[in-house]
């Protein structure tokens, strides 16, 4: 049976730095993805897609606000829920056209996934997820509500919007991805984190006003469907340890020890890369083999046997070989 592999796309990889974020610059974006991550599509191995959300949801929240008076509310989980079917389409048809282009005959389906999470989760009272684009300082004056938090970028990008991320424990779809997956179908799911939900007394899904990580629903997919390997495409090619000083250092090879030691002194901030060491230590813990944590240009260095192009979390620190084919 082939390794099955969950690649985790950042919601900034559909949306690059300094664009609008206009649908045709999301299309353009998502097919060069793509072409960038050819060589795992050539790959003996089952390949699941997740995504992230973050800009794409925060304008969808700004469409709802706008309408206001003028169309119904929409809750933020079928916010999400929408964003899933406006991503799932655009990355589902750019990885089928990338595969007519390689004369490859797997399908490609888009499931929209629900995360189930607790109701006693104390992140449902503690809005800490950045969604929607940067605002400058004078920007945000315009968006003073008690309901609307706001955090600044510690890399100096502006403000965004918080909201409540709760961790997700089930998702409700596993068993039909699984399925997909050993059909040999490749399956887009969990996009941005998946629709977050919870089981009512009578065992009734109902849906929350709330936004799920996208890293940590990837983890725990991969987990649930017996993947090996979980990669993080993000906007840095490496994880960083005492980033901004002039300690600072990228790591390469590393274990879930130390990236744990490294979390608990606060060199990953939750707003930003904190959820991604979070969500790989779990992985390889719950045994995952192996976690890829880089930019879109780190991954083909990695792919290409460059071991130090991105960070590689393995249990030892050491991975036996660059890519899932040798695994």
């Amino acid at each position: 049976m082939k390794p099955t592999v969950v690649i985790a796309l950042g919601g900034h990889a559909i949306i690059r730095p300094g664009q609008r974020g206009t649908v045709p610059e999301q299309f353009e974006n998502t097919r060069l993805t793509f072409t960038a991550l050819e060589a795992y599509l050539k790959r003996e191995c089952s390949l699941v897609i997740t995504h992230g959300n973050g800009p794409q949801v925060g304008n969808i929240v700004i469409r709802v606000e706008e309408a206001r008076r003028k169309a119904y509310e929409v809750p933020l989980g079928v916010c999400v829920a929408e964003s899933q079917g406006e991503m799932g389409y655009m990355i589902a048809q750019s990885l089928d056209n990338k595969l007519h282009e390689m004369n490859d005959p797997r399908d490609v389906v888009t499931v929209l996934t629900q995360s189930v999470v607790s109701l006693n989760d104390p992140q449902l009272s503690n809005p800490t997820k950045p969604i929607g684009p940067f605002y400058s300082r004078a920007e945000i004056q315009h968006l003073s509500h008690p309901d609307i938090h706001l955090t600044e970028d510690p890399g100096g990008l502006g403000f965004r919007r918080l909201v409540p991320s709760p961790r997700p424990i089930q998702t409700v779809e596993r068993e039909v991805i699984k399925k997909l997956v050993l059909a040999g179908v490749i399956v887009v799911a969990a996009g941005g984190g998946g629709m977050p939900v919870y089981y009512d007394e009578a065992g009734r899904l109902e849906g929350l006003d709330a936004v799920v990580d996208k890293d940590f629903a990837s983890a725990l997919l991969a987990h649930e469907i017996g993947a090996t390997e979980l990669v993080i495409i993000t906007s840095v090619s490496h994880v960083k340890v005492h980033f901004g000083t002039p300690q600072e250092r990228s790591l390469t090879q590393v274990h879930p020890g130390e990236l744990e030691t490294y979390l608990n002194d606060g060199h990953f901030p939750p707003g930003s890369m904190g959820p991604k060491i979070e969500a790989a230590i779990l992985f390889i813990n719950n045994g995952g083999e192996k976690v890829i944590i880089t930019s879109m240009e780190g991954i083909a260095g990695i792919l290409s046997g460059d071991t130090k192009a991105g960070t590689i979390v393995t249990r030892q620190g050491t991975p036996r070989c660059p890519t899932t084919s040798c695994a």
